[in-house]
């Protein structure tokens, strides 16, 4: 049982640090690009950085669930037959969409909560992200009217 909680702890310590560094570099590119000048925004330039906040977002949970993904299958005892039946777990978990068809077997079965909770607070972090993103663009496109 202390074997499992530690490797949850590894699982959510090391998303969130991925997470960090991800959301980091992406709001030092915005700042680079100068969001928060008076210059006229262009449609294109919004479109630009809406869609690519999204992308990178969706490639940010992805490496996460990638990472809880190796946790699952190197459970001793877990029941995954497959890297590929971790990663489908992993991603029904942590979006917590739970289908249930597929599952761990034994005391591994809290890390499902462990990396729900995780991906609650991660997916939490990447809206608030967005909206801080939509807020910023908003009120350049309204003070270049």
């Amino acid at each position: 049982m202390l074997k499992i909680a530690l490797l949850g702890l590894a699982a959510i310590s090391a998303t969130v640090l991925i997470h960090a560094v991800g959301t980091a570099w992406w709001l030092q590119r915005l700042r680079a690009r100068d969001l928060g000048g008076t210059k006229r925004v262009e449609l294109r330039h919004v479109l630009t950085v809406l869609v690519t906040t999204a992308i990178i977002l969706i490639l940010l949970h992805t490496t996460e669930v990638f990472v809880w993904s190796l946790v699952l299958r190197v459970l001793p005892g877990g029941g995954l037959s497959s890297f590929e039946e971790a990663m489908y777990l992993s991603f029904v978990t942590f979006t917590t969409l739970g289908y249930g068809d597929v599952t761990l077997q034994g005391s591994a079965r809290m890390l499902t909560g462990v990396e729900a909770l995780n991906g609650v607070l991660l997916i939490g972090w990447s809206t608030a992200l967005s909206f801080a993103v939509i807020q910023r663009l908003w009120k350049k496109t309204d003070r270049s009217r």
